[in-house]
């Protein structure tokens, strides 16, 4: 591993990312089906990728430590934004496609670069399995699909493929697809958070804490559970490269894209602990549809809310494929991923697109062929752990640049206040690591080690063709 300062030669100047031919190329990078995000389409991709489906869970899962687990969200809300922040400040000195992993290869050499592009490709292929797999428990409640397993799988297969075909036409349908799905699920999202507040009742609330222990355990617990809430906040600067004016536009939509996730969370949060009663809210499996029901009475809420789910995940799978395949087609270029995975059409990696949603496709088969959900569990675990690799290393690259002194990558002006960001993403990101568990770390860094072995035969064969 070497440490450079300077961009790679083998990759594109961060100039020629700012480029936007009008006419399609010999790669098909550009043309009428390729169309660069504009703030909207960012901000959206950031706050569709941030908000899946685990939000309508969330409310039941935190209840039994009490009110106490709005103070957790406090704090992870803090660190969600150092976190954007860091990614906004590194993008505006590298907009170029593919984020942590351009930061940590231009900081620290391939193979920190390489590491980063592993560990965020296994996070995304298998969170999209997972993703799949947990819609359609939403869609059993609109469809009834789970009662045969090999209906459950082909629904689940179907929910990975059509968020893969809007991507094979082309960035433009990714953005247009993704811009409609955020708008939709936060309709009802914000039908809760904002009019849950008109149907708030104090009693409602319980304990401030329900467990037993410190009130600071409590905070700790809730928070393991909560960390992983905030996974995504890298989507613009993964595909800055797809960006207009990135060095702008990216710290922007990274920083409005998070803040809105978090009042989303906290508001749907709160409004739901102020309408469901505690001890009902602790046993419940659906627990905005309660909410729905006790405001407005009926029990259409289970329908709508599980509508809303499902176009949830459907849109976050959506950006979540576009994203599995940015990381891979930046390292191809550099030589550090094969190099089918730098082959473009329309805007979009094709071949990373096809190699991520096949990879999700087997293990969603295996996954209800193997009649237990124990290994798949597993893997979503370590998916949680994996993903922290790349942010450890941005925040990382950020520090790096922050203390060498070199005047052309630090802004002077903002020089404490960058610390002070860095060190705050840094210890948000180490927070996800231990949240994750011993067994999903172990699992993790077996999942790295067999990266390593990738990165030798692919350093090996770049070194002879040289």
């Amino acid at each position: 591993m070497h440490v450079t300062g300077t961009v790679p030669p083998s990759a594109p100047a961060p100039q020629e990312a700012l480029a936007a031919p009008a006419a399609e190329d010999s790669a098909g990078n550009t043309g009428r089906h390729a169309r660069r995000f504009g703030l909207p389409v960012a901000t959206a991709l950031v706050m569709g990728n941030i908000i899946g489906g685990g939000i309508f869970l969330l409310p039941a899962s935190v209840a039994p430590y009490g009110t106490v687990s709005l103070v957790a969200f406090g704090v992870l809300t803090v660190g969600a934004i150092a976190l954007a922040l860091v990614f906004g400040r590194l993008a505006e000195r590298d907009p170029r496609t593919g984020g942590p992993y351009v930061y940590a290869r231009e900081a620290f050499g391939d193979f920190a670069g390489f590491l980063a592009a592993w560990a965020y490709w296994i996070t995304t292929w298998v969170s999209n399995a997972a993703l799949a797999v947990a819609a359609v428990g939403y869609l059993d409640v609109l469809i009834p699909v789970n009662g045969h397993r090999w209906s459950a799988c082909l629904a689940a297969l179907t929910l990975q493929w059509l968020p893969a075909l809007a991507n094979f036409a082309g960035t433009r349908y990714v953005g247009a697809v993704q811009l409609v799905s955020t708008v939709l699920k936060f309709a009802p999202l914000l039908l809760v958070a904002v009019g849950g507040l008109f149907f708030f009742d104090p009693h409602n609330l319980g304990p401030f804490h329900a467990g037993g222990g410190s009130a600071i355990g409590a905070v700790s617990a809730s928070a393991a559970i909560l960390l992983f809430s905030y996974l995504g906040v890298e989507s613009a600067a993964v595909s800055a490269g797809e960006v207009k004016d990135p060095r702008r536009t990216v710290g922007r939509a990274t920083v409005i894209g998070t803040m809105g996730a978090a009042l989303v969370y906290l508001l749907g949060t709160l409004s739901v602990f102020g309408t469901v009663a505690h001890d009902r809210l602790v046993k419940s499996t659906a627990p905005f549809s309660d909410a729905v029901n006790a405001m407005f009475g009926g029990s259409w809420g289970g329908w709508a809310v599980a509508l809303a789910a499902l176009v949830s995940m459907t849109g976050c799978l959506n950006g979540w494929t576009l994203l599995s395949a940015q990381t891979p087609y930046a390292a191809a270029q550099d030589g550090l991923f094969p190099a089918a995975f730098a082959r473009r059409r329309r805007g979009v990696p094709t071949v990373g697109v096809a190699v991520t949603v096949v990879l999700a496709s087997l293990l969603t088969v295996y996954n209800y062929t193997s009649g237990s959900g124990k290994v798949f569990q597993i893997l979503v675990l370590v998916t949680t752990f994996t993903a922290t690799v790349p942010y450890l290393l941005a925040t990382a690259a950020q520090i790096f640049h922050l203390v060498s002194g070199r005047h052309e990558l630090v802004d002077r002006a903002r020089l404490v206040r960058d610390a002070v960001v860095a060190s705050v993403a840094a210890a948000f990101s180490l927070w996800l690591v231990a949240g994750a568990g011993y067994a999903a770390v172990y699992q993790g860094v077996l999942f790295l080690f067999a990266g390593v072995v990738v990165y030798a035969v692919l350093a090996a064969r770049r070194q002879r063709a040289a």
